[in-house]
């Protein structure tokens, strides 16, 4: 008898799951428009959906706590490089125990949360005007999420050293800590990074505890035929006990 492998192929669509795929496709595809535009002289346009607090605030330009995961740096390949290995590497798993509805609603709650706290954190020291663009915040989101779900799960510190992923994950959030406080790091928003991880935390550990208004109605909807059924059976057990002479048991 053949046993169907447990590993799945490297093209299949269990290992290479839809949500994590598209936003691949995405991001990359972004980044190649850009990466040409700016080439070319014309990457201007694409500054209006980076992350500019200035604009969040003063012009509502809400849009921006999402159009800003899918820009990265047109000026190396290097930033993309990592944030789309890491989705790939850790997000995988991810979508496949939450399904692709989970996994998306995951990544950009992670994403949108890290954004404002670089709205938040340049508000605080001044810097309304600074542009911040990436994956990096629902990225950090995911490396928490699967160190809080697999932690005893062997992973490649710096692809080369073999590390559990509960001690991975603390490492990666005590350096990202000390370059927050640290205000260190060029042009990567540390921020970001830190506001993905602490959102993760703060929804998975709350996960117990959320209310869903359609879960809430399918059960009310639940109850409400268990109770019709129950009344049911009731009146007909009292017909058919009505059938029978009473003096008869």
């Amino acid at each position: 008898m053949r046993y169907a492998s447990r590993n799945p192929g490297y093209l299949s669509h269990e290992f290479f799951p839809p949500g994590v795929k598209w936003l691949l496709i995405v991001n990359i595809g972004l980044f190649v428009v850009y990466f040409l535009a700016y080439q070319f002289g014309f990457g201007y346009p694409f500054r209006r959906f980076g992350l500019i607090p200035r604009d969040v605030v003063s012009s509502l330009a809400l849009w921006q706590l999402v159009t800003y995961l899918f820009l990265h740096d047109p000026t190396g390949f290097s930033h993309i490089l990592l944030n789309m290995l890491t989705l790939y590497m850790f997000g995988a798993d991810l979508e496949r125990q939450w399904g692709t509805r989970e996994f998306l609603k995951f990544y950009f709650l992670c994403g949108v949360g890290a954004g404002v706290c670089v709205v938040v954190a340049n508000a605080l020291v001044g810097a309304m005007g600074t542009r911040t663009i990436g994956a990096s915040g629902a990225i950090y989101g995911l490396l928490l999420a699967f160190g809080m779900l697999y932690p005893d799960r062997t992973v490649l510190f710096n692809f080369l050293f073999p590390i559990k992923a509960k001690y991975f994950v603390m490492i990666i959030g005590a350096m990202t800590f000390l370059l927050t406080i640290g205000a260190s790091g060029g042009n990567v928003s540390h921020f970001a990074h830190l506001g993905g991880m602490l959102f993760a935390y703060l929804y998975l550990k709350g996960a117990r505890w959320r209310w869903s208004p359609l879960e809430s109605l399918r059960q009310a909807y639940r109850d409400w035929k268990l109770r019709r059924a129950k009344k049911r059976f009731q009146v007909y057990l009292r017909k058919q006990n009505s059938k029978h002479d009473p003096f008869i048991h």
